[in-house]
């Protein structure tokens, strides 16, 4: 298996690679048909090779076609994309990320997302992060 590549994914094979997580397990058409405005379906599978050669993804093979894998568990995908953001533009800090996260337009958090956010604080100041 090839080492995870930490080349920065284009557009395309982020929402390929999505695509995958989402489903769990996928061949090329499967994949094609959960892309907005999809690419021919050659063009999902060389992409598809691309992610694969780029160590994201495996595959499998079932009966004619390749179905697709993600070689990381999503959780812990998530959490490397999120440190090299954090990394990257909040010269990595924490507090920066959060704090451009909660002044952003976008985030409109309800009483309750407020709440779980004090408590995960409240428990992080107790175990000492």
């Amino acid at each position: 298996m090839t080492a995870m590549s930490h080349d920065p994914l284009g557009r395309r094979e982020r929402q390929i690679l999505d695509a995958v997580y989402r489903l769990g397990r996928a061949s090329a058409s499967e994949v094609q048909a959960q892309l907005p405005d999809p690419p021919s379906y050659s063009a999902v599978r060389a992409m598809l090779r691309i992610l694969e050669d780029k160590g994201h993804l495996r595959h499998e093979t079932e009966g004619p076609r390749y179905v697709y894998i993600p070689t990381v568990p999503r959780d812990r995908a998530r959490r490397s994309a999120l440190r090299h953001v954090v990394d990257t533009f909040f010269s990595g800090s924490v507090e920066q990320a959060v704090a451009a996260l909660l002044e952003s337009s976008d985030a409109r958090l309800r009483p309750e997302e407020l709440e779980r956010l004090s408590e995960r604080i409240a428990r992080a100041r107790k175990q000492g992060r």
